[in-house]
């Protein structure tokens, strides 16, 4: 590609979304691409380009900056995230009893897949053979819970809530059941289904479940039930650049082309006159392309290296520890990587 070209720094550090397609999709800094650009990795020029900047954090989500990498690194953290961070869940069901209309099959499923509020982090991964659990790799739980008829209920009523007790099944009735010294080491650790508010099942009088759970540590890589996240995706910065001035009627119809807050109107000297705001809040859906009078008054672009990163945990851990874990585990994979190559130097 020659080197003459004016834009060649668009091309290497902006994705443009353009109105029949996208351009500079491609990562093309590559060292001895571009004469007069140096593109050499080093690891001085990483360290001062990456940043991670958290825009947002609660008990449950959090959105954050990943700034200064290519978007192999950043789809390889997110896969960690969905995948490859530990935790606890349901795994073994033993059902002595079970008179409800819904399956043994199905209620074991719809039991594996409630989040367990438990750090996985304290326990260790159960062998493969091992059918029996212990208090270091097992996590006990019981469901034992039968509905009857209630005597205090009026003699014309109709309303299950009222003629039933224990009619329905909540995961709040799943009960921790400690195995040797669990008792004592998480005295304070509230073992149990992270939401109290699941459905689990409908009973009528004489209908009951007995069902002992075991919890033991997995990845999401084996079975979605050990994903620790709810949603983990990223999405590139917006970047929209007006390239000339955009007045009256025309600034009303541009703000409207894009999401609440990108685009705002200021008044100069008795002129409505458009500017951007915060192009972070874009959605990109380039409406703005389909107005023949406004298309080449706007830009619109995507940082190539600026990544927003948007993780919604299952509340099992926080946001903030489960990035922390992905990032260990990334590291991890790096180290068995270079000491592959190593091991292979050597041979």
């Amino acid at each position: 590609m020659a080197a003459t070209m004016s834009n060649v720094d668009e091309i290497r550090n902006r994705v443009i979304l353009a109105e029949y397609g996208i351009r500079n999709v491609h990562t093309t800094d590559y060292p001895g691409n571009y004469p007069g650009y140096d593109d050499t990795w080093s690891l001085q020029k990483f360290q001062k380009n990456f940043r991670i900047d958290v825009v947002q954090m609660d008990d449950t989500s959090m959105e954050f900056d990943m700034v200064g990498i290519d978007a192999a690194i950043a789809n390889a953290f997110r896969r960690i995230l969905l995948a490859e961070v530990p935790t606890m869940a349901v795994e073994k069901v033993f059902i002595y009893n079970n008179t409800s209309i819904i399956q043994d099959e199905v209620l074991a499923q719809r039991l594996g897949l409630i989040p367990i509020k438990v750090d996985p982090r304290l326990f260790e991964y159960r062998n493969a053979g091992d059918e029996e659990g212990t208090e270091i790799d097992t996590i006990q739980l019981q469901l034992k819970i039968k509905c009857t008829r209630n005597p205090r209920a009026t003699k014309d009523s109709a309303d299950p809530q009222e003629l039933y007790l224990n009619h329905m099944v909540y995961s709040k009735d799943m009960m921790w059941v400690p195995i040797g010294n669990q008792a004592d080491v998480f005295a304070d650790a509230n073992i149990g289904p992270v939401h109290g508010d699941i459905l689990l099942a409908k009973l009528r009088p004489g209908q009951e479940l007995d069902i002992v759970m075991h919890c033991v540590k997995g990845i999401g890589q084996d079975h979605a039930k050990f994903s620790p996240v709810a949603t983990a995706s990223y999405r590139l910065l917006p970047e929209i650049t007006l390239m000339k001035t955009v007045e009256g009627e025309k600034a009303e119809r541009l703000k409207r082309c894009f999401s609440p807050g990108v685009i705002e109107l200021e008044n100069h000297g008795g002129k409505v006159v458009a500017k951007v705001v915060n192009s972070r809040l874009d959605t990109c859906s380039r409406e703005v392309l389909r107005h023949d009078d406004l298309k080449n008054t706007v830009k619109l672009a995507r940082v190539r290296d600026h990544f927003i990163f948007s993780v919604e945990s299952t509340g099992i851990l926080p946001p903030d520890v489960l990035v922390t874990e992905a990032i260990k585990v990334l590291m991890a994979k790096c180290q068995r990587f270079q000491s592959e190559l190593d091991s292979t130097e050597m041979e």
